[in-house]
């Protein structure tokens, strides 16, 4: 397959002197757009794909009948939460 040339984007000079100064040691304009591009289409599916799993999870939902209340998920994240917490003093405690 063929490489692919992207469209030049107008940007004013404030953005492109941001743009530079955010570019690590040794790395081009043309990597940097690569990466962000490639990161902004990853992103975009992973977005669309966890809609679709709510669209489909809903659909269950309706069709089992069987719903979880805001309150229940809350409670149960506030439970997960505060067994992570009590999990990380433990180890950040020194044993005697």
């Amino acid at each position: 397959m063929k490489t692919a040339i992207l469209p030049s984007v107008r940007i004013e000079p404030a953005l492109r002197e941001e743009l530079e100064r955010a570019l690590n040691a040794g790395e081009s304009l043309s990597a940097f757009v690569e990466a962000s591009v490639r990161e902004s289409v990853r992103r975009r599916l992973d977005q669309a794909e966890f809609v679709q799993r709510g669209i489909a999870s809903l659909e269950a939902a309706r069709h089992s009948g069987h719903y979880v209340t805001a309150q229940d998920a809350l409670h149960k994240l506030e439970q997960r939460l505060k067994q992570a917490r009590t999990a990380k003093r433990r180890k950040s405690t020194p044993a005697r």
